[in-house]
Formats: C-alpha cells, structure tokens, sequence
C-alpha cells in the first residue's frame, strides 16, 4: 500500500505525462483570397488578355453518297469562292438510277390517265344504263385510280430524292476560305461523310480570351480593342467583341470572351497563333456617387446589413514585386448601397478609392483574419 505522499507523487507524474503527449494547436494556413481594387474600372485597358486566333468558320468538307472520286480539284494552299468545285464523285449510278425513277414515274403518270378513263367510263354506263354495270365495278375502278395516283406521289419523291443524290456527287465549298488539308485521292472509293478536304475561312480571325470575373463587367462597355501577335509584334490590330460568355470555369473563375478582326492586308494571321488583347472600357454615367463593386463582393448578415471584406494589406502595392505573395488582414465593414447597374452594383458609402476588397468566399472570412491578397485581373499585384 502506498501512502499518501506516494500516491501524490504518482498523480503528479501522471499528470505530467499527459501532458507531454498533448499536441501543440496548430496554426490556421494562410489561404488566398481574390480581391479587386475599390475605383478600378479600367481593367482592361492596363492588363493583357492572351489567346490564340483559330479561323471564323472551319469545316471538314464530305460528300452526302459514296463512290469513286474522279477528280479533286484542290490542293493545299489553294483558296477557293463559295460554290467552287472542290471534288467530285463518279455520277454514272446515279444518273442511272434517275433516269430509271424517271421512267417509273412516267409510267406511273400513264397508269393514272388510263385508270381515270376506265372510271369515268364505268360511271357514265352506270348513270346512263344502271343495269348494265355494277356500283361495285365503279367502285374497282375507283380504287385502281386511287392507286395509280399514289404510285406516282411515291415515285416523284423517289425522283427527287435522285436527283438530289445525283447533285451530291458534286462537292462545293460552302464558304470562301483556304485548303489547308486533303484527306483522300482521286480516284479512291469514298464513303458518305468521309472528310474530302479542311477549309478554313480566314478572311477574318477569331481569339477567345479569359477575362476575370472582376473585370467581366465592364466587357459590354468596352471601346477599343487591340491585338498583337507574337510573329507580328509591331502590328496592332484592332478587334471586337463578339461573343461574351456567360458562365465561368470552374478552376480558374474566368469567363471566355469570343473577339473578331478583319484579317490584315499585309500579314497573314493563322489559325493557332499566339496572340495578347488589350483594351479600354468607359462606364456609362454613373447613376449617382460612389463606387461601382460586384455584386457577388457585396453579403449582408442576418440583420440585413451589407458589408464587404476589406483586405488591407501589410506592405504598400509598390515595394513588392510582381510575382510575390503578399499578406493582408481581412476587416469587415458595413456599406451603404445605391443602385444596381451592368456593371455592378453602386457602393455609396463605406468605401474609398484604391482599397481592396475580397470578391469570393465573404462567408468563410473573419474579422481580423489574414490572408494572402490575390488580385482577380491581370498580374497588377500588390
């Protein structure tokens, strides 16, 4: 039995040896978070969207019926006009199997005439002299009209559907463009929809570009657009905007914006080149004072209150460089709103020009939290 100064010694030392085999608490990991820069609506003109141009229109070229090709009119290079020749398929079998429908239905046509005579002879004896033929003779004849008019609707739409085969053995470019691939000979058998040529039309040039969802807004509000490529760099070309998308990926929150530019007189741009846009963007007049923000930087709490989450970082945007990760301290505040526009909604109390605030994640943030400030645009970092 041990005494009570032993038993004492014994807790102590237990005590001890738990405690030792606690872990220490570990440090929350500093996350990233997205932010924009309050009174920064001309994204675009000071960053640089990359993309590469590919062709407006770009299509395989295939016949619609198969059979030996006799003739390919094009090579690679060659740049053809809507409704040129491109290739054609041996036509024998299918002027045969028209003229073939043609004879069919002219006998069809023949059949009517006849059986049409045959009944209105039978109703005029019945008419006439009811006892000299019956009504269901009459009614025969009928039917045997009926028949042979159907006959010929069958056999006109099997004409035309000849005929329209027959066309098929000729292959056309649909659109003015250039060959850039053939895919068969002369002279080879072909099946129906088996790729002819490649033809691309490069009288104008697309690029799709990924534009931030900070800088999303202001895409409809866009000027001026211009576009270097890397082959050309002293060539500017100017560009607009022809497509704007209307849901962002999910990795890199970015929306595809579809540009569109005549193809320069002197160069040649090529589908797959590199290229950079920049631009300008012009809000209309603002409906009132105060800043235009995204919508999506805006919460409220369950008073209905809205607030953003400035981000305020630790050292000043121009001591660091480009490339460095810089850390900010999340704060939140209450705004007053205005209204809602395109480009976002108006803040018109609570903020001021050049302060950051978080675009994405307002529910996971808390007060006094620090964070690593990304910039959602272009690679302005602070």
């Amino acid at each position: 039995m041990m005494n009570k100064g032993e038993r004492v010694l014994v807790a102590l030392l237990s005590v001890g040896v738990l405690t030792g085999c606690e872990e220490p608490p570990q440090e929350e990991p500093i996350r990233p978070v997205l932010a924009t820069m309050v009174g920064d609506v001309e994204g675009f003109q000071r960053d640089r969207f990359p993309g590469r141009a590919k062709a407006k229109e770009e299509t395989n070229l295939s016949f619609r019926v198969f059979g030996p090709l006799i003739a390919r009119d094009v090579d690679v290079g060659d740049v053809v006009k809507a409704g040129d020749v491109v290739a054609q398929i041996d036509p024998t079998d299918y002027e045969v199997t028209l003229e073939n429908m043609k004879g069919r239905l002219d006998k069809a046509n023949a059949d009517i005439a006849f059986t049409e005579a045959e009944y209105k002879r039978a109703l005029d004896i019945l008419r006439r002299d009811p006892g000299a033929v019956s009504q269901s003779a009459v009614d025969r004849k009928l039917q045997e009209r009926d028949a042979a008019v159907a006959q010929a609707r069958t056999l006109t739409a099997a004409v035309a559907q000849a005929n329209l085969a027959l066309g098929y053995t000729t292959l056309e470019a649909p659109f003015d463009g250039t060959i850039v691939a053939t895919y068969v000979e002369a002279y080879e058998y072909v099946k129906a929809q088996q790729p002819i040529v490649r033809l691309l039309d490069t009288s104008q040039v697309e690029m799709v570009i990924d534009v931030p969802e900070g800088l999303i807004t202001l895409a409809p509000y866009v000027e001026k657009l211009v576009v270097v490529f890397d082959p050309y760099p002293d060539l500017k070309i100017e560009a607009k905007i022809q497509e704007i998308g209307r849901e962002a990926t999910e990795t890199t929150r970015t929306f595809p914006v579809t540009l569109v530019m005549d193809q320069p007189e002197d160069v040649t741009i090529l589908p797959g080149m590199a290229g950079v846009a920049t631009g300008y963007a012009r809000l209309p007049d603002d409906p009132g004072e105060g800043f235009k923000v995204p919508t999506h930087a805006v919460a409220s709490d369950q008073s209905g209150k809205q607030f953003v989450w400035i981000l305020q970082p630790e050292a000043e945007p121009s001591a660091q460089g480009s490339a460095m990760r810089v850390k900010a301290v999340a704060k939140r505040r209450e705004v007053e709103l205005g209204q809602l526009t395109e480009a976002g909604v108006i803040v018109k109390s609570g903020l001021e020009s050049g302060e950051w605030i978080a675009t994405v994640g307002l529910n996971t943030l808390r007060d006094g939290q620090e964070v690593f400030l990304q910039p959602t645009h272009g690679e302005r970092r602070p």
